[in-house]
């Protein structure tokens, strides 16, 4: 049996990710600490460590190289629907140069996301009590995983959203139904299909920005 240190490595690479050897010492603490706070806060129904691995870290990494290519400048990010942080926290670990904001509307999340930052030192990261609907500001590009469906997702959020922004929702298999049912002034521009390793389960990314006004 490999070494979780082994197998996030694998893993990434075959997302297309490199770790430093910070950054995976950061992930594998993030995800102790999921573990220790799951037993009292009830973060997450995955509650045993290889299926932290896979589930949430894996399945968080697979972002980071799609995030790149739409993405590969400074900027705010937020996102909508964090719970214990997935995927805010790999975000702000594998992108420092994005300053992270993890909303949720559990005051224990947010707070658990805030621990986060202080026990694995990420100035980048910050948790969030709030609802969606309520929040101010404007972010770069705004992220979900699972949180809702895309037409609540992107009216909830769209306020946010900066005029040349992405969307990111993080996805299991293709959503058609939810996909035809878009509001207006969203454009999806690309669906992008994932494989995440050791999971056996469809994921996928949609893409959208506001569409540009005529």
């Amino acid at each position: 049996m490999s070494a979780p240190i082994d197998t996030l490595r694998e893993g990434a690479a075959a997302l297309g990710v490199s770790l430093s050897d910070r950054q995976g010492e950061q992930l594998l603490a993030y995800r102790t600490l999921m573990l220790k706070w799951n037993k009292v806060y009830n973060l997450t129904a995955v509650r045993d460590p290889a299926g932290v691995m896979t589930h949430h870290l894996l399945d968080s990494l697979a972002v980071i190289s799609p995030l790149k290519r739409q993405y590969p400048e400074q900027g705010r990010l937020l996102d909508v629907g964090s719970g214990a942080g997935l995927p805010g926290v790999i975000i702000a670990i594998m992108r420092p140069d994005i300053d992270v904001s993890c909303l949720d509307a559990v005051a224990k999340k947010a707070a658990f996301v805030q621990q986060v930052a202080v026990e694995l030192e990420l100035p980048n990261l910050r948790g969030l009590h709030a609802r969606v609907e309520l929040l101010e500001g404007s972010y770069d590009v705004i992220s979900s995983r699972a949180f809702a469906s895309l037409p609540d997702f992107f009216n909830g959020s769209k306020h946010l959203l900066a005029a040349d922004g992405v969307w990111l929702a993080m996805k299991g298999k293709m959503p058609a139904a939810e996909l035809a049912a878009l509001p207006s002034g969203v454009a999806v521009f690309h669906v992008e299909q994932l494989t995440v390793p050791g999971l056996d389960a469809e994921r996928c990314i949609v893409w959208a920005r506001k569409e540009a006004v005529q």
